[in-house]
C-alpha cells in the first residue's frame, strides 16, 4: 500500500498528537515532513535509509525532520500494510523525539546505540577477512 505525501502528513499529524506536550519543549521548528528519500552514503543505493533525524541548528533551533521519500521507498520494498505505515511513522518518531529529550538532558545513550547499530549493519555487509 502506498500513502500520499499529503496522506502521511495528515496521518503524522495525529500520532503527533498523541504525544505528550512536553515532548515539543524547545522544539521551536516543529516537526517537518520532507518529501525526498534520504538514503545513508555508507552503504550501497537503496540498502538503508535514514527515516528521520532530529536536527539542532544554531539558526534555525531544534527541530525533527521526516522523509517522505525514505518511508515510500521502504513500503514500496517490503510491501507495507496501513498498519505498518503507522508503526513505522510512529516508531520513527519517537526516536527522534527521544533524540530531543535526551539533548536537552545532554544525554547521548541513544545517539550512541545509533551508531553502534550502524557499525553493525556496516561489519555485516564488509567482514573482516
Amino acid at each position: 500500500m502506498e500513502y500520499s505525501f499529503d496522506q502521511v502528513a495528515e496521518l503524522l499529524d495525529e500520532i503527533a498528537e498523541g504525544f505528550p506536550p512536553v515532548f515539543f519543549q524547545e522544539l521551536n521548528g516543529g516537526i517537518l515532513l520532507q518529501e525526498e528519500e534520504k538514503q545513508d552514503p555508507l552503504f550501497p543505493k537503496d540498502e538503508i535509509y535514514f527515516m528521520g533525524e532530529y536536527v539542532e541548528d544554531p539558526y534555525l533551533g531544534r527541530f525533527i525532520n521526516l522523509y517522505y521519500g525514505s518511508f515510500l521507498a521502504s513500503a514500496r520494498n517490503e510491501d507495507w500494510s496501513e498498519e505498518e505505515w503507522y508503526k513505522e511513522l510512529h516508531v520513527t518518531l519517537a526516536h527522534e523525539f527521544t533524540h530531543h529529550i535526551e539533548s536537552l538532558a545532554n544525554a547521548h545513550g541513544l545517539e550512541d546505540q545509533d551508531e553502534e547499530e550502524l557499525l553493525g549493519y556496516l561489519e555485516a555487509l564488509c567482514p573482516e577477512e
